[in-house]
This record gives structure tokens, sequence and C-alpha cells, in this order.
């Protein structure tokens, strides 16, 4: 279980910390210098993946996996029906703003376990009240 200190982070925080062209790079890199103990949901790792392999290669996307894997204090929150029943309402509560499973699933794990900070620059995970880093 979580404790009120972790923060949750998204696909964007990792994506703009292994990307150097990313806007928010520096801060990034800074803020993982020194990582709380941080949430996330095997969504986000998915979400990743795929964009390395997308936007890059399949050696970026393998990178991806790895840099996660070796992260320290990460606690990677599975999605199963469960998770699916806790996050359909949080898209349905949030039609009109288009989010995405894997943003539901996050803003609902940040409800259930108390988190009180994100690390993203998607504006969607701040719908729930939790402040963005950005």
């Amino acid at each position: 279980m979580a404790r009120r200190t972790d923060c949750y982070v998204d696909t964007s925080a990792l994506i703009a910390l292994l990307d150097r062209s990313d806007s928010y790079h520096g801060l990034f890199r800074r803020l993982f210098s020194s990582p709380p103990p941080l949430v996330t949901s095997s969504l986000v790792i998915a979400e990743g993946h795929g964009w390395f392999l997308r936007r890059y290669d399949q050696h970026r996307a393998i990178q991806f996996l790895a840099f996660v894997d070796a992260l320290p204090d990460l606690t990677i929150c599975s999605f199963d029906s469960e998770a699916l029943a806790r996050s359909a309402p949080v898209v349905k509560k949030f039609a009109d703003q288009k989010l995405t499973l894997a943003d539901a699933h996050g803003l609902a794990l940040m409800r259930e376990l108390k988190i009180g900070c994100c690390w993203s620059t998607d504006r969607h995970l701040s719908l729930g009240g939790v402040p963005l880093v950005v």
C-alpha cells in the first residue's frame, strides 16, 4: 500500500525524462535524481513502451523497459478487471475530456491511495484535484 508521500508518475513524466528533446526534460531529470516513492500503472508502462517503439525503434522501447525495471522504489499497479471496474466510472465522469483509460486508472489510483502529487505534463491528471509538478 502506498504512503501519503508517494507521487504518481505518468507516461509524460517518463518520456520527458528519457527524451532529451522534451521541453520538460530538465525538470524531470532533477525530480528523478532523488525521487520519493513512486506509484504508476501498468497502463503507463505500456503507453511508454509503445511511444518509444513508434517514435524511435525496438531498441529504445527495450531501453525504456530496462529503465523502469531499474527505477528504485517504483510500485506498478496492475490493470485487471477490478481496476477496470474502478476506472470506467472515471472515464464516464469526465466524458467531455477525452480521457484515456490509462489516465482514468491513474486518477482512480491517486484517489484510492491518497496520493498528493502527480508527476505529469498531462492536464487530465489534475482532474481529480491532485496538483501536477508543472
